[in-house]
């Protein structure tokens, strides 16, 4: 039966008048249960958007939601989708992302997603509901240890076990997941601490915490010793990753780039911080990077790392990066990431848009110049390697669909609109990586750290959601989609009409590729051998598919797609099953012992 406008009001009324008696009786405080307590927490964060799941354990949440008007929930059809779609959301907004989910399975079901966001330092609180307090430690139904679960995939987790800490713990919550290195906290709220009331004096305005007070000013005679190492390199290098943009330092990196003249190179979850389309940007580094930014990175003699790990993707081979006598400084927000896998010789913790602006603010009153002679051969070093064009690829005979042609007309079409890509993980991912030039950050959203298969739809919703003027387009691959497919469902009742570009070579196409270089073309179940008409499917979701088999059909579909402005369009790419993504960089090889083509192999 449909609740009248006039009900609904009288029922609003109804509770205000509630309210205000209860505040009456408490001094002017009102009283609250836990649920609306949490609902008040959340507005006074300035949530506009929390993605979940119901349950048992969260009904009274469920219920204060339903009270307000504010806070858009958005009802995923899975739970990993709900914490995927947030963490979207907060790397394109830069804005904390909100999920909430119940007790037992709607936890474990958002564990991917909470240890996604982790690896990439992505601020995130996940709301979930647990059992009663007293029936903790029981094996209540659709209980699970949420704490002791989440613990080594969260940057801080609570259970507030006493609704009077409420308030406070949300306050810590988010001022955890925001400041220093970035990342999600997990608050698990027992059912009885959702529905008791306490006297509400209001959202605390400040958080003082003793344990936690992350450094944001770097050292300023470390500064200055960098300062000195870099200004006489004779082959200095740049290397940022995804620190930068977390750190929104994009425009103090290429004000840094631009006065030095300096070559720069960004890691997977970096791109877009540097210009991809500026000359002294050499291109991705790593296992599929390129020539000349591995090479440089390999051979250059002062490093400027800033917010960047050092992971295996990037380095490789450890003992092989060390043989290369360099002297690197690191600027890093974290602590525990400097010297964790490379000893470096200048150290500085410190949020990375300070440490730069105040390196700047050095080189703009230093006398001293960089070594224009030394760089000129530098440079001229770097294009000879650049001139190698690595990321050439074969057209083939024309009738069939090279992936990377999908990527670069995707590109071409709208590299001056205003864009948002997500990927998915595989081949498709690194194409992407390679073929798409990103010159804004936050434009890229992908799954680096934890490399999490089925990311890209939820991610497209809660980008689309975040920025609704804006194109979104998921370069996925026909595994991967089928991994969070259902969240079709959900792009159909919220409206967030993304654009799906499927690089359907009909196997795990990174796997495959592995098989064939590691284990002489043993292709253990890589092969996909019943795969729907993901056409038809996405007409039963209610969205626009498109089957393209053809290289002259490429242009006119995407085309075609961005046309449909406000429908969800799933184009199905056929694409040439034997294509391998290169350069590659084999596990436990040095950066520079590079697989150039399938000459190589």
């Amino acid at each position: 039966m449909e609740i009248s406008k006039a009900e609904i009001a009288s029922a609003a009324a109804a509770t205000a008048a509630a309210h205000n008696a209860s505040a009456a009786a408490h001094g002017g405080k009102s009283e609250l249960m836990g649920a609306e307590i949490l609902v008040k927490a959340l507005q006074a964060e300035n949530v506009k958007y929390v993605w979940g799941y119901p349950g048992g354990a969260v009904l009274y949440i469920y219920d204060a939601f339903y009270k307000q008007d504010t806070i858009q929930h958005v009802l995923v059809r899975h739970e990993q989708a709900a914490v995927h779609a947030a963490d979207g959301y907060a790397r394109a907004t830069g804005d904390v992302g909100v999920a909430l989910v119940t007790s037992g399975p709607g936890v474990t079901n958002a564990v991917t997603g909470i240890a996604t966001a982790y690896m990439d330092s992505i601020p995130m609180v996940i709301i979930t509901g647990q059992v009663p307090t007293h029936a903790i430690g029981l094996d209540a139904f659709q209980e699970c240890d949420t704490v002791g679960i989440t613990r080594p995939i969260v940057k801080h987790n609570f259970l507030v076990k006493d609704v009077r800490d409420l308030a406070r713990t949300l306050k810590q919550a988010f001022h955890i997941a925001r400041t220093g290195r970035p990342g999600p906290v997990v608050v698990d709220i027992p059912k009885d601490v959702s529905f008791k009331k306490t006297a509400y004096a209001g959202y605390p305005e400040t958080v003082e915490m003793r344990s936690y007070n992350p450094v944001r000013k770097g050292h300023g005679g470390q500064i200055r010793k960098a300062l000195q190492l870099l200004l006489a390199a004779k082959r200095p290098y740049i290397y940022t990753g995804g620190g930068v943009v977390i750190g929104n330092a994009s425009q103090e990196l290429r004000t840094l780039v631009d006065m030095l003249g300096y070559p720069v190179t960004n890691t997977l979850m970096g791109l877009g911080a540097y210009p991809a389309s500026d000359r002294k940007f050499l291109g991705m580094l790593g296992m599929h990077g390129t020539i000349e930014a591995n090479n440089a990175m390999q051979n250059c003699d002062v490093l400027l790392a800033v917010g960047a790990r050092f992971d295996d993707r990037v380095i490789g081979n450890t003992k092989h990066f060390a043989q290369n006598e360099r002297k690197i400084i690191h600027i890093d927000i974290d602590p525990s990431s400097i010297s964790k896998r490379v000893k470096v010789d200048i150290p500085i913790v410190g949020d990375v848009k300070d440490v730069l602006t105040e390196l700047i603010g050095m080189i703009k009153e230093s006398a001293v110049k960089p070594d224009a002679k030394a760089l000129a051969g530098w440079w001229n070093t770097i294009e000879g390697w650049r001139e190698r064009h690595c990321l050439t690829y074969s057209s083939g005979t024309g009738d069939v669909i090279k992936p990377q042609y999908v990527v670069e007309t995707l590109w071409n079409m709208t590299k001056d609109a205003d864009t948002y890509i997500t990927s998915d993980v595989g081949q498709h991912q690194m194409w992407a990586a390679q073929y798409y030039r990103f010159d804004e950050p936050r434009r890229w959203i992908n799954s680096g750290g934890l490399g999490t298969m089925g990311v890209g739809i939820p991610y497209a919703m809660g980008v689309k959601m975040g920025k609704p003027d804006s194109e979104v387009f998921c370069i996925t691959g026909e595994g991967s989609v089928q991994m969070c497919i259902q969240e079709l469902s959900t792009c159909l009742q919220y409206n967030t009409p993304i654009k799906i570009v499927s690089l359907n070579n009909r196997y795990l196409g990174m796997v495959r590729q592995w098989q064939e270089v590691e284990y002489a073309g043993r292709y253990s179940s890589s092969y996909m051998d019943a795969l729907p008409n993901f056409v038809k499917l996405a007409e039963a979701y209610g969205h626009v598919g498109l089957l393209i088999e053809s290289p002259q059909d490429v242009e006119p579909a995407l085309r075609e797609a961005r046309k449909l402005k406000d429908r969800t369009v799933f184009m199905d790419f056929r694409t040439d099953p034997t294509e391998n993504v290169f350069p590659m960089v084999q596990s436990g090889k040095g950066i520079t012992e590079m697989l150039l083509g399938s000459e190589d192999l």
